[in-house]
């Protein structure tokens, strides 16, 4: 009988059983690479500080033009999406992503880029860049 117990005693994880809460992802950094292309440098890093597993898509955030300069927060609750690239086409943290925003229609406003981790933890968007009128280029 005392050995039933101690087998019954050693059964089982050990351990918290609830996952880690992920951790969005650090703010991307974009720079025009050329005419109506994104290079988009993907953080090593989450948003504590911790090294990044890994990102599951980029998303880049479009608003038209207002009176005032929106902040990254505006464009991202406000702004549509234009355009995604996802796993496997990314790679890993502190790769660089190319983005050809040549089909993107829009007229005059703003982009901001945002990565996200699995289960659509999204990171910090970065700074608004201005999107110019498509009939100039």
């Amino acid at each position: 009988m005392a050995l039933t117990v101690l087998a019954l005693g050693g059964c089982g994880r050990k351990g918290d059983p609830i996952p880690r809460v992920r951790a969005a992802p650090a703010t991307c950094s974009i720079r025009w690479a050329a005419f109506r292309v994104l290079e988009v440098h993907l953080p090593t890093q989450d948003a504590r500080g911790g090294k990044l597993v890994g990102v599951e898509k980029i998303r880049v955030f479009y608003l038209p033009l207002g009176a005032v300069r929106p902040t990254a927060q505006e464009v991202l609750a406000h702004g549509e999406v234009v355009l995604e690239r996802s796993r496997p086409d990314l790679p890993g943290p502190g790769g660089v992503v190319k983005m050809d925003m040549r089909q993107i229609g829009r007229p005059a406003g703003w982009i901001v880029v945002a990565a996200l981790r699995v289960g659509n933890v999204i990171g910090a968007p970065t700074e608004p860049m201005a999107w110019l009128d498509p009939l100039i280029g």
